[in-house]
């Protein structure tokens, strides 16, 4: 009972919002995204080439801020690639998305050897953003809740305020709805003069911003580092956590947030050690909860109708 008592406590609560901040903002982008018509598998590329200019930023000039503006600029740039090759270029968006997954992977192993002369982890940051825990007077003296919600780090807080945000802007503004558009009836919008590739090179690189928030928050805020491979993918759970919520900002976050569970879970186990079996079984658990997840879900989700489907004026047109 004890045992238990010290798993299920406010901590796990904590950790659990804290792991799920990184999948919440990259599935964020993966609804923006996705909500435009283009499928984004290579979120756990963009992540991953976030993180890494993210530190390469923090590093170089001892400012973390400069650093998480870095990574996100990076991953934005870096998104660029795959709307170019699926919008422009009238690419499958899978293809594309794993060849830049692999590009991410090899570029950032490459830019290692050459910046700071071998592969595998940088430098420590010296500072973090993970140590400026900000706690919102008044409410976070609030019991179990004022911990868990508003006692936390920057990128955490701005996760909040992004599901927010991103909420309004899809159902209330016209270029929301317009990006809503190009992923359900393409023709349509492009008969009313708004250009669906536009909407939809917006789309993904909004989603290109928010990985790279995603992988900055791995490398200045919930480590002091980069280290190759570190985003363990996180960036095809937070397409998990996109389906799972309905392709909407809030299901997305409230998804992320079970799958943040899960992997608080697992790190809780190893330490306590209720029952004695292998720590690799413990690992896997959020892998797991995520295929459960998904298979429960999608078949109740509804995605855009043009989804993953290519667009061609002139086609169209016929």
């Amino acid at each position: 009972m004890e045992a238990l008592s010290s798993l299920f406590s406010t901590s796990l609560l904590v950790s659990m919002v804290r792991l799920s901040t990184p999948i919440t903002l990259a599935a964020i982008g993966a609804v923006i995204c996705e909500r435009s018509g283009i499928t984004n598998i290579a979120m756990e590329g963009i992540m991953i080439v976030g993180a890494f200019f993210a530190a390469v930023g923090a590093l170089a000039t001892g400012n973390p801020w400069i650093g998480l503006l870095m990574g996100v600029v990076a991953g934005g740039l870096f998104s660029l690639i795959h709307a170019v090759a699926t919008v422009s270029f009238h690419l499958d968006h899978v293809v594309s998305g794993a060849v830049l997954n692999i590009l991410a992977f090899g570029l950032t192993r490459y830019l290692m050897v050459l910046f700071f002369g071998h592969p595998g982890t940088t430098d420590p940051i010296p500072v973090g953003l993970g140590e400026m825990a900000w706690a919102i007077p008044g409410l976070s003296k609030i019991p179990i809740i004022g911990r868990v919600l508003f006692n936390q780090t920057p990128i955490v807080y701005m996760s909040f305020v992004l599901v927010i945000f991103f909420t309004w802007f899809m159902k209330k503004t016209k270029l929301g709805l317009h990006i809503r558009a190009a992923g359900e009836h393409p023709l349509a919008l492009e008969t009313i003069g708004v250009s669906v590739y536009k909407m939809r090179y917006l789309g993904v690189f909004i989603s290109g911003l928010m990985s790279g928030m995603a992988g900055a928050f791995l490398s200045i805020e919930n480590s002091a580092s980069f280290t190759e491979g570190m985003t363990n993918g996180r960036g095809f759970i937070a397409l998990a956590a996109n389906i799972s919520g309905g392709w909407r900002p809030v299901g997305a976050f409230i998804a992320s947030l079970f799958f943040g569970f899960a992997d608080a879970l697992q790190v809780r186990f190893q330490v306590i050690k209720i029952v004695d079996i292998p720590e690799e079984l413990f690992i896997i658990f959020p892998y797991v909860a995520t295929v459960i997840a998904v298979a429960g879900l999608v078949r109740k989700s509804r995605p855009p109708k043009a989804v993953g489907t290519d667009f061609m004026i002139e086609q169209e047109g016929e």
